[in-house]
């Protein structure tokens, strides 16, 4: 640990202590993503209460960049607390059953090291319709044809006039995410 990542965790520390927010700032490659996830996540351990981290980034590759380091901090911790075992991996990695299993033990005072982490991205990043990937890359406009095919009352129109997944007059609706939306949230 260098003598610059010591003292920002010192300031991070503090910031937490007084319940504040705090906004980092340090020189590329100086390890601000793994000083933050290692403290802020050991703080979370240290005291439950706490509440959420949300960590933001700016591209895809640094929220996969920062998913990985999260796996490797919290496998480090767990290992080094002797709480390292296949169940201990993020819980965003699992079956949400299981994920949420651990939850509940760790609430009830159980021994489980569990992290649930998510990872958001904007539709233009997660769409897999391919018309709608296929009109046009502005994050807008696919926003637009997103928000077209999925809002709740576009959906109501279309069920009013009997439409399925796909063309239906004037009204589409987004295939992918009728499927997701019969089978329901914990199919995922």
């Amino acid at each position: 640990m260098y003598k610059e990542q010591y003292t920002y965790m010192l300031e991070l520390k503090r910031t937490l202590d007084a319940k504040g927010h705090g906004l980092i700032e340090m020189p590329t490659g100086t390890g601000k993503t793994v000083c933050v996830l290692a403290l802020v996540t050991s703080y979370q351990l240290a005291h439950p209460e706490m509440g959420k981290l949300i960590y933001c980034t700016r591209t895809v590759p640094e929220m996969t960049k920062c998913v990985h380091e999260l796996k490797r901090v919290i496998a480090y911790r767990d290992e080094e607390l002797g709480l390292s075992d296949a169940k201990n991996c993020c819980a965003a990695q699992r079956p949400e059953s299981e994920a949420q299993a651990d939850l509940q033990a760790a609430g009830a005072g159980g021994s489980a090291s569990t992290f649930l982490a998510l990872c958001l991205s904007s539709r233009r990043n997660m769409c897999i319709n391919p018309v709608v990937m296929a009109a046009d890359s502005d994050r807008d406009a696919v926003d637009s044809m997103c928000r077209d095919r999925t809002a709740s009352w576009v959906r109501s129109k279309a069920t009013a006039s009997g439409a399925s997944a796909g063309a239906a007059g004037e009204v589409e609706l987004c295939s992918f995410y009728e499927e997701y939306s019969s089978r329901g949230s914990d199919s995922v």
